[in-house]
């Protein structure tokens, strides 16, 4: 069993900052990508920012140059970093593993419950 849990989410006002966290926990053999997703209100989920197990990052273009995805192996766990922060940055965020729980097993992704981030005007 993998567990992801998520923290840092809150209200926060246009021009904030939050910083997100994402701790997985379990059967863990390693982690390959790591990464947040965000879903709004009648909207598909999409990905925000993924890091690989090495240095590699990819952002939405909506979040480059405000958000910093990063991650600590010794810790299990991923950060988004959200510097000026818009209204339409509200969602739910969600984070995403892709987990080995085995060195004989394939990986698989796993999901955090989701913490929500509100920025108001």
């Amino acid at each position: 069993q993998v567990r992801l849990v998520e923290s840092g989410g809150g209200l926060v006002q246009a021009g904030g900052s939050l910083r997100l966290s994402c701790a997985a926990s379990g059967s863990i053999f390693s982690i390959n990508v790591m990464a947040w997703y965000r879903q709004a209100p009648g909207k598909q989920r999409e990905l925000v920012s993924l890091i690989s197990s090495g240095t590699i990052t990819n952002y939405a273009d909506s979040v480059k140059g405000r958000f910093t995805i990063s991650r600590d192996n010794a810790k299990n766990t991923v950060y988004l970093q959200m510097n000026s922060l818009k209204p339409e940055d509200t969602a739910v965020y969600l984070c995403n593993a892709n987990v080995r729980t085995s060195s004989w097993l394939s990986p698989k992704d796993y999901w955090g419950q989701g913490t929500q981030v509100t920025v108001s005007s």
